[in-house]
Order: C-alpha cells, then structure tokens, then sequence
C-alpha cells in the first residue's frame, strides 16, 4: 500500500472517528458544564487518533468493517484522553502542552482535570458496553479486554513502574516493562478488540496481540527519539522533559543511534506478525511503517 493509498483510508475513518468521539460526551451545556468542557476540550483536541485506527484496521485485517469496530475505536480514545490528562497532572509529568494547547489543569483546575479525566474513563466502558460484537465474543469480552489494558496490571502499572523509576540508573528489564504496561497495553487493546468486534477467531486475535506488542515497543522508542530531536512546535508538548527529570527512555539506556536501530528491528517485528493476514492486512503494515518514519 503506497503512501497515498493509505491517506485516502484515513481520512474518512478518522472523519468518522471524530463524529463519533464528539457523540460519546455530553455538550458543553448539559449542566455541570464545566465538567464537560472539560472532557470535550481534551478528548477533541485532535491528535493522531492512532488507537482508534488500529481498532478499525484490526476490524478489516479479520475480514469486519470500520463502523463495527467504532464503538470499540472510541472507548480506546476515551481512555486514552484520560491518561493523557492524568499524565500532564503537576503530581505526575507536570507538562503546561499537549497537542499544542495548554494542558487540562492550566485551563480548568487540577480538581477538574482529574475529574474529566476519571469521567472519561468511565465513559469509555459505557460505550463498549453497549457494542454489538459479531459471533464468538461478547460485550462483557469486550469490556474485560480494555479493563485489563487500563488497569493496574496495564496502563496504571506502566505509569506507576514509570514514576517509580525517575532518576534511576535505567535498567533494560524495567524500561521495557514500563513501555510494555504504560504504552503496549492499550495499543494491544485496540487492535484486540477491533478483531474482537467483527468475530475475529483466536487464532487471529492472538496474532493482533503479538503484533501489537511488537508494535507497542517500536512507537513508544521512535517516541523517545522525538522528545529528544525534535521542538515544541513539531510535538506540540514540551520537548526534552523526559531528559530534563531523569525518565527511563530508550535513547537513556542506548543512545540515539542504537535507539534508531532498535525502533526499526520492532517494527520489522510487526509486520512479520502481519503474514496470516495476507492483504486484508496492508493498512496495519502502512500504519506500522508510517510510524516508524513520523517526526512528531
């Protein structure tokens, strides 16, 4: 699939990903409004809405459609919309940008920016609940999967382990289990479930979950290098920081040019997870090369 080609893929599925995002939340009116514009402000920030398009290109690797994998799409983006919000808190990374705007707790307040943070997760659960997967699996499958991916076992270990290691001599056991958790589990989830949602086998689903871990590996070190190479207007969050308070990074423990070597190795990783899928699956190995050679 060429570059152009899996262009004209994106842009109506991620149309059609935005429609649905500002579907899942209240209006900014519905009372307390301040909660909601809250949520609506991150949650539609914009952004490389990355999860929601593995989701649907997982759907269509098993031989299922976009709109059967939305809902599971958008309960992935509410729950990453959370932790970037919690992520950016003064207790956690304390950052003033995300996505080229100022962060929830400079706009809102600390107090609601946890709160549309906690607020979003819960809608994120809401949401898939009330999809309609194919045979094979159930909601409560569904509902199970991305609970697991957020949870103290997945997301919220990643971070934890994270917090735990600032100004730590990095170790490679612990940098890839913080990547692994805090990065790897949700992208794991979304292409889980997109598979899941359009009654992907076992088989199939167990395929996604190897490639997403490799996957997982490759974005979250080509992530490092760009907070190390790139600026603030490229990122659109502050460039540096992870250097600056002593983060466990890939580019810390290896450098940049192995850094470099090692991001390209996983992702050779991925596509190789890619061979059962046969052609269905070319957007999942357009979007993993793509990621690859991204410079924000």
């Amino acid at each position: 699939m060429t570059a152009s080609e899996l262009a004209r893929w994106i842009r109506p599925v991620r149309r059609d990903v935005e429609k649905a995002l500002k579907a899942c939340v209240p209006p900014a009116r519905v009372k307390p409004a301040t909660i909601h514009r809250a949520m609506r402000y991150s949650l539609l920030a914009g952004g490389k809405r990355l999860r929601p398009l593995l989701c649907c290109a997982a759907a269509e690797a098993c031989g299922g459609t976009v709109r059967q994998a939305m809902p599971a799409a958008c309960a992935v983006e509410l729950v990453h919309a959370y932790s970037l919000i919690h992520d950016d808190l003064p207790c956690m990374d304390d950052d003033d940008l995300r996505r080229g705007k100022p962060t929830s707790h400079r706009v809102f307040g600390e107090g609601i920016a946890v709160l549309a943070g906690d607020a979003l997760l819960t809608e994120a659960f809401a949401v898939l609940a009330r999809a309609r997967p194919a045979a094979r699996h159930t909601g409560a499958d569904l509902v199970a999967v991305l609970a697991e991916a957020s949870g103290s076992r997945g997301l919220i270990a990643g971070q934890v382990a994270d917090l735990e290691a600032e100004g730590k001599k990095p170790s490679e056991p612990a940098l890839y289990f913080v990547h692994a958790a805090k990065t790897g589990m949700l992208l794991r989830a979304a292409l889980k479930l997109g598979g899941m949602c359009t009654g992907g086998s076992a088989s199939r689903i167990a395929t996604l979950d190897r490639f997403g871990f490799a996957l997982g590996l490759a974005f979250q070190i080509q992530d490092d290098i760009l907070d190390e190479t790139q600026s603030v207007a490229k990122l659109g969050k502050t460039a540096g920081k992870d250097a600056a308070a002593g983060k466990m990074t890939f580019p810390a423990l290896y450098g940049l040019p192995r850094s470099r070597e090692m991001a390209a190795r996983w992702t050779r990783e991925a596509v190789h997870h890619l061979r059962p899928f046969g052609s269905k699956g070319d957007v999942l190995r357009a979007l993993t090369e793509r990621l690859l050679h991204r410079d924000h």
